[in-house]
């Protein structure tokens, strides 16, 4: 049987593109990206609110963010990763332009590293890529995606999880060297981003059905968080206990009919799900 949650609004504040959200337990915030705003922003978590304490801002999209033991933080832009420093500082780190494309979702792997995917700007398919960051070098690990989206690691870290949107596909791959394989579908609206829980299960954001789905890695439906905002984008489980679910959403592309039906969409949700998830790996700047 299918367990049923609702999440609640969570902040007053409303994006355009809400994405990426990471929990840095060592200073007890949240962070998030808007990307069409072009801000990076951090926070407190609690149950039903999420107050915002920083945010950062850029020229251009802000597409995702890591965040560094220290502090420091790695955001990918269109097509660049910059390096913010404790003193704000802001140094490239890799120039990952390509044409027809920009950056989308990224994460941080076991070891530490950054691994980051694109999303195609025009109807192409099957030709945008996954790629991790040590150092200088750029390795990559998908040439034939279209729509790069979720990143999350299984409990052991020795199963990578990634969403290719637009096909629907869920793919798992032993890392860090292992084969790509599929492991189901979504074909009722849009996979995007995914956290996994303490136990192994996916929770992924449905973009378009207006919740988050807690599945096995086989595919087997376990649960469904209800959003009252269409355009769900991610999640990532936070709070000193790891026991708050929170939902980006976003209002692109919405229609004014539909932003006045679902007036919270944009805006941050929490939801008590009955699981915990995993500590983040911190980013290894030294990498």
């Amino acid at each position: 049987m299918t367990a049923r949650f609702v999440a609640r609004p969570a902040g007053a504040e409303a994006y355009t593109l809400g994405e990426g959200p990471v929990w840095d337990p060592d200073r007890n915030r949240l962070l998030w990206v808007d990307i069409q705003g072009g801000t990076v922003h951090a926070g407190s978590v609690a149950p039903g609110r999420i107050h915002v304490t920083d945010t950062w801002e850029f020229d251009d999209l802000a597409c995702v963010v890591a965040v560094s033991a220290a502090g420091e933080l790695l955001v990918a832009q269109r097509g660049e990763v910059v390096e913010i420093g404790l003193d704000g500082a802001r140094t490239p780190r890799a120039d990952l332009s390509r044409a027809g494309s920009r950056l989308n979702d990224g994460g941080v792997d076991p070891q530490g590293r950054f691994l980051v995917g694109g999303m195609a700007l025009d109807d192409s398919r099957g030709t945008q890529t996954l790629v991790r960051l040590d150092g200088d070098a750029v390795t990559v690990l998908d040439d034939d995606l279209t729509l790069s989206n979720g990143l999350a690691w299984s409990p052991d870290g020795g199963t990578l999880y990634s969403v290719d949107s637009i096909p629907g596909v869920i793919y798992g791959r032993d890392y860090p060297d292992g084969e790509r394989r599929e492991l189901f579908r979504i074909t009722d609206g849009l996979p995007d981003g995914l956290c996994v829980d303490a136990i192994g299960n996916l929770w992924i954001a449905n973009h378009g059905l207006g919740r988050v789905e807690g599945r096995t890695p086989s595919g087997q439906l376990l649960a469904v968080v209800e959003v009252d905002a269409a355009h769900p984008t991610s999640c990532a489980f936070a709070g000193p206990e790891l026991d708050i679910l929170v939902i980006t959403t976003a209002t692109e592309g919405m229609t004014p009919a539909e932003l006045t039906r679902q007036p919270a969409s944009g805006r941050l949700f929490t939801a008590a799900v009955g699981a915990t998830g995993l500590r983040t790996p911190y980013w290894n700047r030294y990498r």
